[in-house]
């Protein structure tokens, strides 16, 4: 039995830069434990087994492994997902048009195709849930994970706090971004404050106003030792809660507030994340978050 895949960059316009993909074609037929094995053997942040949809309106049924373990929702999958399908051309039959929807754990991801001359470049998604503020997360907590003093943490713009819109994260603001920078994950205290049950991990971010090389708003660093991934790259379901989070705390509403994300730098991945979040009566409505992705491989698994 051999089954095809391939491999995306995702939140990339160059190859090798962004965040790690793979994905699995016509996996109807691999049991969790054999989809858990074959992410572990990729080794990336993530991979999606694409699967027949249980109702025929929709795309495609989507598994997301980390290295260590299933997870209901993640950002840069399916983007990189619905991209690698729309250069495909067809799932299961069926031609893959301007929008794609997916069946997930944390229920149904809708996915818009972006191209350029009729080709693909990339996609953005509606997250599955609504934005959901969770507690807060005391300062010194996240020094110990990040590697920083509790000083460190921009406390005045928000206390660190858990947030999800589909897949739960903890966010703190650093005092700047030379703190982001310099911030190392110790796994020792993940497992001790922050294990897989209590959050994914922590995005530790840091407004730049756009003086990024690239002009993002923010620079971030994303850790989640306890799901097998240090760090990684690029975010999407962090940094998608991260803009559902930044919109929850300005005074505007009746608007689209849109912020650019600069991630995996320091991995030497860089990337480029464009998330934005509808607010209306003083309460956010929507969350959506896209970028460019490029293709990497396309091969065959060899499972018998």
């Amino acid at each position: 039995m051999a089954l095809r895949y391939v491999t995306v960059d995702v939140f990339s316009d160059f190859r090798f830069g962004g965040n790690q993909l793979s994905v699995v074609l016509d996996a109807g037929g691999l049991d969790e434990e054999l989809m858990q094995a074959i992410a572990s053997e990729f080794s990336y942040a993530e991979t999606t087994f694409v699967r027949p949809p249980a109702d025929a309106a929709n795309t495609a049924e989507v598994r997301i492994f980390t290295p260590k373990s299933e997870v209901p929702f993640a950002g840069h999958p399916n983007v990189g997902t619905a991209f690698a399908l729309a250069r495909i051309g067809e799932v299961f039959g069926k031609p893959v048009g301007e929008t794609v929807r997916f069946e997930e754990k944390a229920g149904l991801v809708p996915v818009e195709i972006h191209r350029d001359g009729g080709d693909p470049v990339g996609a953005r998604l509606t997250s599955p849930q609504p934005f959901e503020l969770g507690d807060p997360v005391r300062a010194d907590v996240i020094a110990a994970c990040c590697g920083i003093e509790p000083s460190d943490i921009a406390t005045h713009v928000h206390e660190p706090c858990k947030a999800s819109c589909g897949l739960p994260w903890v966010f703190a603001c650093a005092a700047s971004p030379e703190v982001v920078a310099r911030a190392r994950p110790n796994s020792a205290a993940f497992a001790e404050h922050l294990p897989a049950s209590a959050s994914v991990g922590i995005e530790l971010y840091a407004p730049v106003g756009g003086t990024a090389p690239n002009g993002a708003d923010c620079t971030a660093r994303v850790f989640a030792p306890e799901f097998g991934v240090t760090e990684d790259a690029a975010t999407g379901s962090a940094n998608v809660t991260l803009a559902g989070l930044l919109a929850a705390l300005d005074p505007a509403a009746d608007a689209t507030l849109v912020t650019t994300i600069s991630q995996g730098v320091e991995m030497g991945r860089p990337s480029l994340l464009i998330a934005e979040a509808d607010k209306a009566d003083g309460a956010v409505t929507a969350t959506r978050i896209g970028g460019r992705c490029v293709p990497v491989m396309d091969g065959s698994l060899t499972l018998d």
